[in-house]
C-alpha cells in the first residue's frame, strides 16, 4: 500500500480498525491472474502475539486451491471514504482529492480442521450479533443438528498468519486548521453516509481544531 507519512497508521491502530470492521475483500494470485472475495473475518492472536485472521468461503470459491502455500494473500479492509470539492478549501489553487480509511493484512493461509471450522463459525457469529444487542444472539444451537452438519459440509474455514499490517487513514492530516475545519463542515454537512463518517473522524483526529473555532465563534457573538 502506498501510505504517505503523514497518513500512515502504526500497527496497534491499524490491527483494531481491521478487527471493528470485521469485513474486508481477500486477495490471492493463481499464476496468471488475481482472485478476490469480499467476506467476514475476525482477528486472533497466536501464542507469540502474532495476528490471525481468521473467515470461512464457500467450497467451491477459487481462492480455496490456492490455500495451503507458502504464498502470501492480502486482505484489503476499508472504511468510509468521500469526495472532496476543491471549493471547500479556504485556501486558494486546491485540487480534488479522496478521504478514506484502509487498512491491508498480508501473510499465508492455511485451512482449518472441521474442529476448528466450528468454533470458528460461533465465534464469527458471536461477534457480529453482538452487534445487534440487545436482541439477543442467534447461536448455531438455535440449528437441529443435522441442517448445521448440511451447511459447514458447504464450507472451508481458513486462517491467515499475518505478517505485514498496513495502515492509511487519509484525513487531510496535512492541512492548516482553516482548511482542516472547512473540510470537515462541508463533509458534514453532505447527504452520504461516509461524508459525515469522514467528517466526524476528522474531529477525532483534531478535536482541540475545532474547541478553538467554537471558542472563537463564542467571543464574537455579542
Amino acid at each position: 500500500m502506498y501510505t504517505p507519512p503523514h497518513f500512515k497508521q502504526d500497527r496497534t491502530a491499524s490491527l483494531k480498525f481491521a478487527e471493528e470492521r470485521g469485513f474486508g475483500t481477500m486477495c490471492a494470485f493463481d499464476g496468471n491472474k488475481p482472485v478476490a472475495s469480499p467476506l467476514p473475518f475476525y482477528l486472533t492472536f497466536a501464542a507469540d502475539g502474532t495476528p490471525q485472521a481468521a473467515f470461512h468461503v464457500a467450497r467451491h470459491n477459487p481462492l480455496l486451491r490456492l490455500a495451503g502455500g507458502d504464498a502470501s494473500w492480502l486482505l484489503a479492509v476499508n472504511g468510509p471514504d468521500a469526495y472532496v470539492s476543491p471549493d471547500w478549501y479556504v485556501s486558494p489553487d486546491q485540487v480534488p482529492t479522496w478521504l478514506y480509511q484502509a487498512v491491508h493484512l498480508s501473510g499465508p493461509v492455511r485451512l482449518l480442521s472441521d474442529a476448528e471450522l466450528a468454533v470458528q463459525i460461533d465465534t464469527l457469529s458471536d461477534k457480529f450479533e453482538s452487534w445487534l444487542l440487545p436482541k439477543k444472539p442467534w447461536t448455531s444451537g438455535k440449528m437441529t443438528a443435522g441442517r448445521l452438519e448440511a451447511m459447514k459440509k458447504g464450507i472451508v474455514g481458513l486462517v491467515m498468519t499475518v505478517e505485514e499490517v498496513e495502515g492509511s487513514f487519509k484525513l487531510n492530516q496535512h492541512k492548516s486548521d482553516a482548511d482542516y475545519i472547512a473540510i470537515a463542515n462541508a463533509l458534514g454537512a453532505q447527504p452520504a453516509a461516509d461524508a459525515r463518517a469522514i467528517a466526524q473522524l476528522m474531529q477525532d483526529v483534531r478535536p482541540e481544531a475545532f474547541a478553538a473555532e467554537t471558542n472563537k465563534l463564542e467571543r464574537s457573538v455579542p
